[in-house]
Formats: C-alpha cells, sequence, structure tokens
C-alpha cells in the first residue's frame, strides 16, 4: 500500500510545519476501516469464554490469532510496520534521557531486535512459550536483552527509565488498563510510551484479546497531551488508521480512571 501520510518527528504538527503531510481522518469512528485481529478474534470469541488473562493470550499466540504472517505479535509488528519507529526511537530515547526500557509486553521482540536503540532492553511477556524461546536465543547470542515471564497487570516488573507498552493496551479491557498502569507506575519507571490515535472520538472498552482504538487523551483514560508524539506512518486497512502514534506521558502524571476528576 502506498503511504499517506508523512512521519511528524517526535511531536505534534503544527500550522508553520513545511512539507509534512498530515492527512485528515475519517470524522466519525464508525467511518474507520475493520482490523484484521478485531475480526478474528470475533469469529474466534466463543474459544475465549471463562479463560483468564495469560490462557486468552497464550490461545492467541498458539493460533496466530492476529493473523499476520511475519509476527505472531501481529500486522504491527511486522518489519514494514515499525519501520518509522526504528528510525524515530532512538532520537527520542537520546531527547527523553531514557538509557534503559522495559518492553511490555514485548511479543516476539522481532522489530525491536532490528532496532539500534542504543538503550539496555528488558522485555516482558505473559505468554511462557514467547519468553523460552526469546531466553534461549539471547543466551546463544542471537539477539539482544534479557526476558522475563510476566503479567503486566499485576507481576512486580523491572525498573527501566521508560516503558513501552505498544500495541498492547489496545487489546486489553479499561479494568486491566487500569491495573497495568497502577503497575507501570510501581516499578518505578519514569516514561509511558503507548499506542494511542489521537484523531479517535469515543473509547470504549472490550474484552481481554479483541481490539479496539484508543485515544489516550479522551474519557474514561483522560491522560492528557503527551509531551512527545510519533506518528507511526500506518497503513494497514489501506491507511485508515494512519493517526497510530506513540504517545510519551510522564507515568507520574498519568492519573488512574477511578481517581480522575
Amino acid at each position: 500500500m502506498a503511504t499517506a501520510a508523512k512521519l511528524v518527528g517526535s511531536r505534534r504538527p503544527s500550522a508553520g510545519d513545511t512539507g509534512v503531510v498530515w492527512c485528515a481522518m475519517p470524522f466519525r469512528d464508525s467511518d474507520r476501516p475493520p482490523v484484521l485481529a478485531h475480526r478474528r478474534f470475533l469469529a474466534d470469541k466463543e474459544s475465549f469464554a471463562d479463560l483468564n488473562l495469560a490462557q486468552r493470550f497464550r490461545r492467541i499466540h498458539d493460533t496466530n490469532l492476529w493473523g499476520a504472517a511475519a509476527s505472531t505479535s501481529g500486522l504491527g509488528s511486522e518489519m514494514d510496520a515499525t519501520a518509522v519507529l526504528r528510525a524515530e526511537l532512538p532520537r527520542l530515547f537520546e531527547k527523553l534521557e531514557v538509557t534503559s526500557l522495559l518492553d511490555a509486553p514485548c511479543g516476539d521482540a522481532g522489530w525491536i531486535n532490528h532496532a539500534d536503540l542504543r538503550v539496555r532492553v528488558i522485555g516482558v511477556d505473559i505468554v511462557p512459550a514467547l519468553i523460552e524461546r526469546l531466553q534461549a536465543r539471547a543466551a546463544a547470542g542471537e539477539i539482544k536483552g534479557e526476558y522475563h515471564l510476566a503479567d503486566i497487570t499485576r507481576d512486580p516488573l523491572p525498573r527501566c527509565d521508560a516503558i513501552l507498552s505498544r500495541d498492547a493496551l489496545v487489546h486489553l479491557s479499561l479494568a486491566n488498563i487500569e491495573r497495568a498502569v497502577a503497575n507501570f507506575k510501581a516499578s518505578g519507571a519514569v516514561w509511558l510510551i503507548a499506542t494511542t490515535f489521537p484523531q479517535w472520538q469515543t473509547n470504549g472498552d472490550c474484552e481481554d484479546g479483541d481490539w479496539r482504538a484508543l485515544n489516550l487523551e479522551r474519557a474514561p483514560l483522560n491522560w492528557g497531551p503527551p509531551v512527545e508524539l510519533v506518528n507511526e506512518n500506518c497503513t494497514e486497512a489501506g491507511g485508515g488508521w494512519r493517526d497510530k502514534s506513540l504517545g510519551v506521558w510522564r507515568l507520574s502524571s498519568v492519573v488512574p480512571a477511578n481517581q480522575a476528576v
């Protein structure tokens, strides 16, 4: 697919930008095209009945439910989908003075091991088979980083300067997003870097393992404007999700929904 949007550095576009393409998105959420991960989850929804969080994501992994050919972590983790991030994240980390990164969850850690991030990376995931494979590859010197089995909503997490939670909260219920954020804050990290869709209008709930878009600035999350914003140049579904971005927030400023005024 042709790329319709051009990266706007690590910030929002402004009226004075030149040479920047920031294409208009559909005005209504309902005008957005369907997403493969959501369609495939709905088709297999009955299989998730009575499964806990860990069991749900193990099933997703074991059946490659999200449907990507090159990555069990989904279309967003394939190499073409992460080209902008692999170029931009080193500059972002330098600006934020990040020297250690918690990739939570890390999935198959494919794209991130092709990025020269120049920071120490620790990956955590809830799927044992993923972590066992990554630990074996790291021990053999095939990939960098260290990897641990952990549920981001409840297990103690290693302390790093920043937490990267890309394509993760969009798959969690609002209740588990709140638990994950509280756990991120408890880890002592300074920065949270998470997927957001700045032009999405209404945040809804979903079952764990399903997918829906989130604008982390809007209710009921209400995180406020990100300190930095990196547009990913997403071309999935014909470019209908081209506002997909990584936003950066100070964890100290992120207030759980049940405490927001």
